[in-house]
């Protein structure tokens, strides 16, 4: 492949407020099948004609925010602190939409995705790093999305997890029927699926007077952070993995062109403004998903050493239980246990196979845009997909089916992990006058971005030892 030709830093012309030439040489572009495949209205038109042209890629973006490994996370928490780690699912839900937004606000100002930036404006050498270290996110969250629909078909269909794991390989068929419907038609799809679950949740939690919650004691959790408890911070680190996505930098970056942009000045300020606004509504019920997840976790489990469930069968848990796998008893007090069952394998099923489209087209940014290689989406999945399974079924083979939640917190860990190396780029090209022009984030995504991203990398830090025991146990059985 030959090293490929990047854009010079012209600056614009004075007085402009625009930022340099950086449209993508050689026609490639971000997503090339989808690029620019949607229309946009005149930015005169009105509010809602606008909004329904620019709607869409935050909704795909926030599936990643309501994936199996969110469900892992969110159900541990809950179950083992109760309402404790409320405040941070608030947190890292809120700097999850700073960070969202500035990605956004990335690819409509340049014409670029964030990996296309990287490979143009920092060294050569750094390439090869910054591909292999997102690929290892976008596995490590395919390893939830496996972990997910694996425990979905034993639900269902009573498969055992070992051989659920293998079959998941198999998806990449559902993928290519989705794709070829065009990107309106997944973003519907997505979007009935976040609806779905949003309502059972809201039924029990508002409607439901047995599961209904202690709104002042989750009150004083949000107002009281802390990490008093053993664990906490390591799961903590988990939670904020799975909602500060770091592939879902680079592919939002990326869809923002889906949209048919153009370069004027009133059309980048609408349709930044849009983006923006799509990116708060579709991330803010993400956050109440996720909180209604550990909020009835901590209702149903926590505390608790068994559950009657219809037909007097008596379902036994503790502290260390595979929350995952009994899930399914937070939505038996609305749906009762068979129903329950199946709408959360559904469900579970659905939220899993949503998030591998958005991995798979996050593949596709990473490897087009860092190293301009390109191959068919059928084969990017096949290979991330036989990646993911290869330690699901390690694991599972060595330990058994009692260690799927164990590795789902391990996975958003691994994101945690991931993530300073692809905030600081992000955050590092869109403060920049000379990349941005007048669009340069302002003082408040300033401090909002730079503030999220050094406490993020601070808890990784503090939490590394804990993060490096854990996995060491998970792998050896220990």
């Amino acid at each position: 492949m030959s090293k490929a030709e990047g854009p010079t830093d012209r600056d614009a012309p004075a007085g402009s407020g625009m930022p340099p030439s950086d449209a993508p040489r050689g026609g490639h572009v971000s997503l090339e099948g989808v690029h620019g495949s949607v229309e946009v209205p005149h930015h005169h038109a009105g509010f809602w004609e606008q909004w329904r042209a620019f709607v869409g890629p935050a909704i795909l973006v926030s599936v990643g925010y309501m994936d199996p490994g969110n469900w892992g996370t969110d159900l541990q928490a809950g179950a083992r602190y109760k309402y404790a780690l409320l405040w941070v699912v608030a947190l890292a839900s809120l700097m999850a939409i700073f960070m969202q937004v500035i990605s956004a606000r990335l690819g409509v100002v340049t014409g670029k995705d964030l990996a296309q930036c990287c490979r143009d404006w920092y060294p050569s050498w750094t390439r090869w790093p910054n591909w292999l270290m997102s690929e290892v996110a976008i596995g490590a969250c395919d390893l939830a999305e496996v972990l997910g629909s694996a425990v979905a078909l034993n639900l269902l269909f009573h498969i055992p997890l070992f051989w659920a794991v293998i079959i998941t390989g198999l998806d990449v068929l559902l993928l290519l029927a989705l794709q070829s419907f065009g990107m309106r038609t997944i973003e519907a799809v997505v979007l009935l699926l976040i609806v779905t679950i949003g309502v059972c949740y809201f039924i029990e939690i508002f409607v439901l007077p047995q599961t209904r919650p202690s709104f002042l004691e989750m009150g004083r959790a949000l107002a009281a952070p802390h990490f008093g408890q053993v664990g906490m911070l390591y799961v903590a680190i988990g939670i904020i993995g799975a909602t500060v996505m770091p592939h879902n930098l680079y592919l939002h970056s990326a869809l923002v062109q889906s949209r048919k942009l153009q370069k004027d000045e009133p059309s980048i300020r609408s349709a930044i403004r849009f983006n923006t606004i799509d990116s708060i509504a579709a991330l803010t019920i993400a956050f109440f998903v996720n909180a209604a997840i550990l909020v009835l976790a901590a209702m149903v489990f926590f505390g608790k050493e068994s559950l009657t469930v219809s037909g007097e069968q008596l379902v036994k848990f503790s502290g260390e239980s595979d929350w995952i796998r009994v899930a399914y008893l937070t939505l038996a007090p609305l749906l009762g246990t068979a129903a329950a069952s199946t709408l959360f394998a559904v469900a579970l099923l659905a939220s899993g196979q949503s998030s591998t489209i958005t991995g798979t087209l996050a593949g596709q940014v990473v490897m087009e845009g860092f190293m301009h290689w390109r191959i068919k989406p059928w084969v990017r999945r096949l290979i991330t997909r036989t990646l993911a399974i290869l330690p699901a079924v390690f694991i599972i083979g060595l330990r058994g089916d009692g260690s799927v939640t164990d590795l789902l917190t391990l996975s958003q860990v691994v994101l945690a992990l991931q993530l300073p190396f692809a905030m600081f780029p992000l955050l590092h090209f869109t403060s920049s006058r000379k990349r941005m022009g007048t669009w340069k984030n302002g003082w408040f995504l300033l401090a909002a971005g730079w503030a999220s991203a050094i406490l993020i990398t601070a808890m990784d830090v503090y939490g590394l030892p804990d993060s490096l025991r854990a996995a060491w146990q998970i792998i050896g059985g220990g």
